[in-house]
């Protein structure tokens, strides 16, 4: 080997040396920059959610905006760590281009989970805080209005997260829009006893219940002759968190009440006669 092919070698090596040696600092600050602005991302992310809670925006507002900052300021920190490593802008732009027609095309669904956010945020059918029931039968509260799906509580404490694309899109009940809600009970009894006894038996009950509204005053009225027994139906107005430990409550008393007052409930029979 000669020494003009030694020299070459020699300079090929050191070309190397130098460009891991950069590289190697460009990739260790990029590590460090990936670091410290994940930290100072989430840091903004609370203080922003802080803020927030100072100023009393609403709680479905909230969390949507703060999940909304929190994904922003990951992507401007991962932009930043490329173009430290020596990543060109214009090559990234191109990349995002690409692969945004791409990711579009995939995370239709996603797009429009995301879009649907914007229109609960925007017309709000329910917020943070209501008992709502979807058209598939799912039913909760609202903890959490995110992004691309609503996170709900159940009455037996699991957690479902739902689409919002689905839900903006389809039938919601929401049990906790109107302050007040009118609560429908039947009670059946036997025939031949007294349906003014009961009337009354009921109205007493209603009248003494401090939860139920009076202006609209209580109904109690005869709805049906069944097979079995007469069914009384009560009407009556209550607020909404009232709802179920006022029919509940209702419930107990009438069973207790009506024993008392000589009122039978009816249990399902047929008579039988049987002719010679």
């Amino acid at each position: 080997m000669g020494t003009t092919d030694f020299n070459q070698m020699i300079g090929v090596f050191q070309l190397f040396l130098e460009t891991s040696v950069s590289f190697g600092i460009k990739l260790l600050t990029g590590i460090l920059i990936l670091m410290v602005g994940l930290w100072l991302a989430r840091r903004i992310t609370n203080s922003f959610q802080k803020i927030m809670v100072s100023r009393k925006v609403e709680p479905s507002l909230q969390s949507f905006l703060a999940s909304l900052a929190s994904i922003i300021l990951k992507i401007l920190v991962i932009i930043i760590v490329l173009t430290t490593v020596g990543v060109e802008m214009t090559s990234i732009i191109a990349v995002l281009g690409a692969a945004s027609l791409a990711i579009g095309m995939a995370l239709s669904g996603t797009l429009q989970n995301f879009a649907g956010g914007v229109v609960i945020l925007l017309f709000k059918p329910f917020k943070v805080g209501d008992f709502i029931e979807t058209e598939k039968g799912y039913s909760g509260t609202v903890l959490e209005i995110l992004i691309f799906t609503t996170r709900l509580n159940t009455v037996d404490n699991k957690i479902i997260y739902l689409p919002n694309g689905s839900l903006a899109n389809g039938v919601i009940t929401n049990f906790n829009q109107e302050g007040t809600r009118r609560v429908d009970c039947s009670y059946a009894i036997s025939y031949g006893n007294d349906i003014e006894v009961a009337r009354t038996v009921l109205l007493e009950l209603l009248n003494k219940d401090t939860r139920i509204i009076q202006d609209p005053q209580p109904v109690v009225f005869l709805q049906t002759l069944e097979d079995s027994g007469v069914k009384i139906t009560v009407r009556f107005w209550v607020l909404t968190s009232d709802f179920s430990p006022v029919q509940n409550d209702l419930n107990e008393q009438v069973y207790k009440e009506f024993s008392k007052h000589g009122l039978q409930f009816p249990f399902p029979q047929m008579s039988v006669h049987l002719e010679k």
